[in-house]
C-alpha cells in the first residue's frame, strides 16, 4: 500500500524544507513535543517526543527529502519510506508526498495523521511566519 498526497502551501520551497528539517521550528509547529532532526544524509531524526524515528536517506535542499520513517508503536525493525517533493508553482509550493512500506493496518491512521500532524500545522506556521 502507498499513501500519496499533494498539498499546496503559501510559502517557498525553502520555507517548507526548513519547517521539515529545522528541529526548533518543527517542534514549535507541532505543539512543542521534542524534535531532534539531523540536516545531513544518514543523520538520525526523532520527532513527537520520540514517537517517530527516522533517518535521512536523501536531502536535496529546497527540493526533496527522503527518509526511512517509523512509529515507535510498530513492530521492531519495520521502517517505511517517506518522500517529500517540493515544487514552486507560482503561488507558493506544491508538496508531493509518498509513503510506502508501513504496516497495512495503520494505513488510515497514517493518511489522517499526515493531514492533522503535518499539513495543517505547516499551513498555520506559514501564515504566521
Amino acid at each position: 500500500m502507498t499513501i500519496h498526497q499533494e498539498v499546496h502551501f503559501k510559502g517557498t520551497p525553502k520555507d517548507i524544507y526548513d519547517l521539515l528539517l529545522n528541529s526548533a521550528r518543527f517542534q514549535a509547529m507541532t505543539g512543542g513535543r521534542s524534535a531532534h532532526i539531523s540536516t545531513h544524509e544518514g543523520g538520525e531524526v526523532s520527532m513527537f517526543g520520540g514517537d517517530i524515528e527516522a533517518r535521512n536517506v536523501e536531502l536535496v535542499p529546497n527540493r526533496r527529502i527522503v527518509q526511512t520513517w517509523r512509529s515507535r508503536a510498530w513492530p521492531e525493525g519495520i521502517f517505511s519510506i517517506v518522500r517529500f517533493e517540493l515544487q514552486a508553482d507560482g503561488t507558493g509550493t506544491r508538496l508531493v508526498f509518498d509513503q510506502n512500506g508501513y504496516p497495512q493496518a495503520t494505513h488510515h491512521m497514517l493518511e489522517d495523521g499526515w493531514q492533522k500532524m503535518y499539513w495543517g500545522p505547516m499551513n498555520h506556521a506559514l501564515k504566521h511566519h
